[in-house]
Formats: C-alpha cells, sequence, structure tokens
C-alpha cells in the first residue's frame, strides 16, 4: 500500500508490487544488498569460527580460577550498551585515541580511521568480535562439558596429545551444536547488527556502510515513506 497515516492502513490505497519494483531497479539497490551480504558473511566467515577456537583455549586451561576470570573478561563487553561500545571505539580510533597514538610511535600518519571506507569492514568486525566472542563461546563451553571425559582418557592412554585430542574428540563431540549454530546464523544472513553500523557511520563510509536496516530506517523513520520502507524491509 502506499500508507496514509491520515487514512490509516485500511483506507491507504493498493499499490501492488509498485515499492518492490522500484527498490529492485534503484541504482542504489546492489550497493545496500551487497554492503548487507559482504558484511554478513564477513561476520560468518570470521566471527562464527573465533568463539568456537576461544571456546576449546579456554577448556584446555587447567587452572579453575584463571579459566574463571578470562571467562568473565570476555564476555563482559556484551552487557555493555551498544553505544558505550561504539564510543569506545570511536576514543580508540580518534586522533589522539590509542591506535592513533601507535601509528604514529612506529613512524606513521595519523588516520582517520572512521572517514576511510576501506577500515570500516575491519573495524566492525573487530567490534564485533570484541562484543560477541565470550558470549558465544558460552555455548560451546557448554557442549565440550557434555563430551564423554572417558573419550578423553582412552585418547590420552593411546598417546594422543592436547591437538589430537582436540581433532579427534572434541570437535566430533560438539560438531551437532556447531551445525545448528551455522545453520542458524546463514539463515539471518540477510540481518546484520544495524546499530553499530548507523552509529559508526558517516557522509564518507556511508558507501560502504549502508545495509538494508539502515536504508529502512532512514527511508521509514527520518523520510516518513512508510509503504516503500515497509516493502524493503519484508524483502
Amino acid at each position: 500500500k502506499r500508507y496514509n497515516i491520515v487514512l490509516g492502513a485500511a483506507a491507504s490505497p493498493w499499490v501492488g508490487f509498485k515499492h518492490f519494483e522500484s527498490f529492485f531497479g534503484s541504482y542504489y539497490f546492489a550497493e545496500v544488498m551487497g554492503n548487507t551480504l559482504r558484511i554478513s558473511i564477513l561476520s560468518i566467515l570470521i566471527g562464527f569460527p573465533a568463539p568456537i577456537l576461544f571456546a576449546l583455549i579456554l577448556n584446555e586451561v587447567k587452572n579453575h580460577r584463571t579459566k574463571t576470570i578470562f571467562q568473565t573478561i570476555s564476555y563482559m563487553p556484551y552487557f555493555l550498551s551498544v553505544v558505550v561500545v561504539v564510543g569506545l571505539v570511536r576514543i580508540f580510533l580518534e586522533d589522539r585515541g590509542v591506535v592513533n597514538m601507535l601509528v604514529k610511535a612506529m613512524g606513521g600518519k595519523s588516520i582517520y580511521f572512521l572517514g576511510e571506507p576501506k577500515y570500516f569492514f575491519a573495524i566492525y568486525e573487530a567490534m564485533g568480535l570484541w562484543r560477541w566472542i565470550g558470549y558465544d563461546a558460552i555455548l560451546y563451553l557448554a557442549a565440550i562439558s557434555a563430551v564423554n571425559q572417558d573419550l578423553y582418557e582412552a585418547a590420552a592412554v593411546d598417546g594422543a596429545g592436547n591437538l589430537s585430542r582436540i581433532w579427534h574428540v572434541t570437535l566430533p563431540g560438539i560438531r551437532s551444536t556447531i551445525i545448528v549454530l551455522l545453520i542458524m546464523r546463514v539463515g539471518n544472513i540477510l540481518n546484520v547488527s544495524w546499530q553499530e553500523i548507523l552509529l559508526l557511520q558517516n557522509e564518507l563510509n556511508e558507501g560502504v556502510s549502508e545495509v538494508i536496516q539502515t536504508f529502512v530506517y532512514k527511508r521509514g523513520i527520518i523520510k516518513a515513506d512508510y509503504g516503500y520502507s515497509t516493502a524493503v524491509g519484508l524483502f
């Protein structure tokens, strides 16, 4: 429908597939879709195996106190507000931030990271990894704890080292959990954490950071084009 806020949803006129045709035929469709898929696929390639690796490393830590400390520190960022997380990232990347101080110390020049489109994906993925790795690892640690301990003892008797036990016992033991979570992750390939993107976005990096969710927000909430943005959101 071409939604009219005065007429309401019932009385607003039908327009059929007009909004879908407008979106698919627009010059920004390829850019928005490309950015969404690129960010999502990178998140799967980088963000999905990282918690598995982290859980495997934590599982090998024998000191319970040390293991608890590292685990607690790793999932603390998950409980921070998105605004706080992005604010911290901006502080780290500003001209007098920690990252630019390191760059200058190594003889380089200060870089406006958020103004350089080529750095956007790296910043977004690093921020997501820092925020989610500890929380996501909890699921894998729970799955690892359910693996039969007799298998580890049998492997040790057969002369298997730590890496061999991980490869032949731990990973096969949590394989079903990995597969289910991967299927769920791929099923949400067009959904990205758009709040972080919107807060990191500016006019200089908009060409690589505009995704479906931010596009819907700007078109629907800011420009009040409800019918069009609803069609894009449905897609």
